[in-house]
């Protein structure tokens, strides 16, 4: 029997061939898990990082481009992301507690609640509004998706179909107008 390729398995699996889906998950179980547990540092973490992996790779309808690189470093980035996102809402379900059992209060932060701190927020925010006007609708986007959307630069050169490194240079050309914008309203100020 011949050894069928990732980039075969996955063509199978998105025709919902549960051996090419098992092959799949042998061959690359262990690589998922220590990658997940490096990343977690929680053996209970890692196996639900896991299960998510390889429920996207049963779900996803595009997924993996042999073209666009190796099947093994899509994978590792795939986890990379999961990982990232369970971080992320976990550190969310922390900094909430429960009131009653359907309910869930965020635990206010009182340093950041002061009236002279929302001041500094509010001018803050005002200049970056006003260095926006310099940047792009995709530099703008760029922007937004990273810091207030929370997506990641990999997310995003998939969601662009662009590859990483750009995505990469676009954010610190971005970072770069900002920060200059910002350091020069500071000087007049």
């Amino acid at each position: 029997m011949h050894k069928a390729t990732d980039g075969e398995l996955m063509r199978l699996i998105r025709g919902r061939d549960r051996d090419a889906f098992e092959q799949l998950y042998d061959r690359y179980v262990k690589l998922v898990y220590s990658f997940a547990l490096k990343s977690v540092r929680s053996e209970q973490a890692a196996r639900e990082i896991v299960q998510l992996v390889f429920m996207r790779l049963w779900t996803t309808e595009k997924g993996y481009n042999p073209d666009k690189g190796q099947f093994v470093n899509w994978l590792i980035t795939v986890t990379r992301n999961m990982s990232i996102d369970y971080t992320r809402n976990q550190r969310k379900h922390e900094a909430t507690i429960a009131i009653e059992p359907d309910q869930w209060v965020k635990i206010p932060d009182d340093s950041l609640n002061t009236p002279e701190a929302n001041l500094n927020r509010i001018g803050m925010r005002e200049q970056i509004r006003d260095a926006y006007r310099l940047l792009s609708d995709n530099q703008i986007k760029l922007i937004e998706r990273v810091y207030w959307e929370g997506y990641t630069l990999s997310e995003i050169a998939q969601m662009n179909n662009e590859p990483l490194g750009t995505i990469k240079s676009r954010l610190h050309q971005c970072l770069k107008v900002l920060r200059k914008h910002l350091t020069l309203q500071e000087e007049e100020t």
